[in-house]
């Protein structure tokens, strides 16, 4: 970097500013632009057939020759889940931890990604120089090892980005915080804190990992039959809590789910897991001991727990068929919008007289710091300057007042949403302007071709069905010579519906018979009428609304 200081700083959100996942943060330092973390979000109930959800990013394509890098904290699909779809049109190098950018690669593989992506592993004491920063890192805990915050410096300051963590004070080795480094990057004085709000609502502290594998090695000695614990793949601390509590109380580990297996080989490869030899085996294996030896780790699909519990439940799954004296055990808290989901899967474990083991033990703990641990890091940080990131809004909300508990006053801090750009100077903080922000979805191989309006035919479709006009028209007397016919799709049972179906074909008659006389007959104004009149009369009566396809042939 010159002499020069940079007065235009830019700071916004393409995605993870009031909603849980799709986080993606831009930092604009004069003609540079550099991107934090690339994520995806499940789709919420409405988002009907939506497989997942990535951030609009047309801003960085119409301004990618600007675009330094892809700068990854950790490998949770939240953060990386985006790029499999993102890199197919950015061709940027991606930053990242060994076991980052390992899952990174897997994500890449699962989705048929075609390019050559330039990927470069760093550390926490990695130091990257770009024309007007410098990127460095810094160890976070998390509940997955390789978590890094990431520093931009500037000549006004540093910029810094926390990603998710917390400070559990028993972590060690790779998932000790490097706390000391925190300090130093806050005694070297911090511009602008970016920091995870997610458990920003919680008073005190997060409960330490420690307490997780104590309780689960108590369950797994005093249950009499097999274990089956449900847990996302990506955590990589629970499926280590899994192993140790399994050796200690004399239990075998089996995977179920091809994303658990391929996540356990990857880190185990890396060195991020600590197995004893045949400590755990295929699920053709588990025959060979008693039940009291076996624990099963599980995840669905899309390596998260419900599908799997649900499964499990319905006993339609291919491998784990429930026994009398099975334990089930969940290690996740549900993503946003699938609490009633798994509310319902448990509640069918229940109801086929599984053992659901809940509150009374402490099996997962969230990787987010709570209030104590988010005061701790603002302390240590000391920042001029305070944005609240990765959460509801109410979270950010939460997040700003336990920043002016540490003393930060209410022109330091900013809450901006999604596409609300930040500007950045050495004596204000302010929302400038709104750029593009918005969400993409992804259903099937199709990448953003489900918008709004078929969101909405769909929703309208589940709720009150659809009803098909079928008529044949002469084309020259422009007379009815077949139909109307009516075809109804989860609207109402046509035997028992006569009268309003007669009532529904007298109506596209007259509605024919008068268009077709107009002086000005046109095919889109006969449709229209055909939809406004039946929409009408089918309301009246059943109060509902259908979806009306009128179809017009003519010969």
């Amino acid at each position: 970097m010159d002499n020069q200081m940079n007065h235009n700083i830019k700071v916004f959100s393409l995605g993870g500013q009031a909603e849980l996942g799709k986080n993606m943060y831009v930092v604009e330092i004069d003609d540079e632009i550099f991107v934090l973390d690339a994520g995806l979000m499940f789709p919420e109930t409405e988002m009907l057939g939506i497989d997942v959800v990535i951030p609009d990013t047309s801003y960085l394509l119409e301004n990618q020759e600007r675009v330094q890098g892809i700068f990854l904290s950790h490998g949770h699909e939240d953060h990386i889940g985006a790029l499999p779809y993102l890199l197919n049109s950015l061709n940027v190098p991606v930053y990242g931890s060994k076991l980052t950018i390992d899952l990174t690669k897997l994500r890449l593989k699962e989705n048929r990604f075609k390019g050559n992506v330039s990927f470069v592993e760093v550390n926490n004491n990695s130091q990257l120089q770009f024309a007007n920063a410098q990127v460095s890192f810094f160890k976070t805990n998390h509940s997955i090892p390789g978590a890094l915050g990431i520093c931009l410096h500037t000549k006004d300051g540093c910029i810094v980005y926390t990603g998710d963590f917390k400070f559990d004070q028993a972590a060690s080795g790779i998932y000790a915080a490097d706390i000391g480094k925190i300090a130093k990057i806050g005694e070297e004085g911090v511009l602008l804190l970016m920091s995870d709000s997610t458990g920003a609502e919680n008073p005190g502290y997060t409960k330490s990992e420690a307490i997780v594998e104590r309780d689960m090695q108590d369950v797994f000695e005093s249950s009499e039959g097999r274990i089956i614990l449900a847990s996302f793949a990506s955590n990589i601390n629970t499926i280590q809590h899994t192993l140790n509590a399994a050796r200690k109380s004399n239990r075998k580990v089996v995977l179920v789910g091809n994303e658990m297996k391929q996540v356990f080989e990857i880190s185990l490869q890396a060195g991020f897991l600590k197995v004893e030899e045949e400590a755990v085996i295929s699920i053709a294996e588990a025959d060979q001991y008693s039940d009291r030896e076996i624990v099963i780790l599980a995840s669905g699909p899309k390596g998260e727990p419900i599908a799997v519990l649900e499964r499990i439940a319905k006993k339609n799954h291919k491998q784990i068929v429930l026994k009398p004296k099975d334990s089930i055990l969940i290690a996740a808290s549900p993503v946003r919008g699938g609490e009633l989901q798994l509310t319902r899967a448990i509640d069918l474990l229940y109801r086929i007289g599984a053992n659901v083991v809940s509150k009374n033990r402490t099996v997962y703990v969230p990787g987010h710091g709570s209030q104590e641990e988010l005061k701790m890091m603002i302390n240590l940080l000391r920042p001029k300057y305070f944005m609240p990131i990765h959460g509801e809004f109410r979270m950010l909300m939460a997040h700003s007042k336990v920043a002016k508990q540490c003393g930060l006053e209410n022109n330091a801090i900013v809450i901006a949403e999604n596409g609300e750009m930040v500007d950045l100077q050495s004596d204000r903080i302010r929302v400038s302007s709104k750029i593009t922000a918005g969400n993409v979805l992804i259903d099937g191989s199709g990448i953003g071709d489900v918008g709004n309006i078929v969101l909405r035919d769909r929703r309208l479709l589940s709720q009150d069905g659809i009803l098909i006009v079928v008529v044949t028209l002469n084309r020259s007397s422009k007379a009815i010579i077949s139909g109307p016919e009516i075809i109804t799709r989860g609207f109402v049972y046509v035997r028992e519906s006569e009268k309003l179906i007669d009532n529904s074909i007298n109506i596209v008659k007259e509605v024919v018979d008068k268009n077709v006389n107009a002086p000005n007959f046109d095919w889109s104004s006969l449709k229209q009428n055909i939809r406004e009149q039946l929409s009408s009369q089918l309301y009246e009566e059943t109060k509902r609304r259908p979806m009306i396809l009128p179809i017009i042939m003519e010969i």
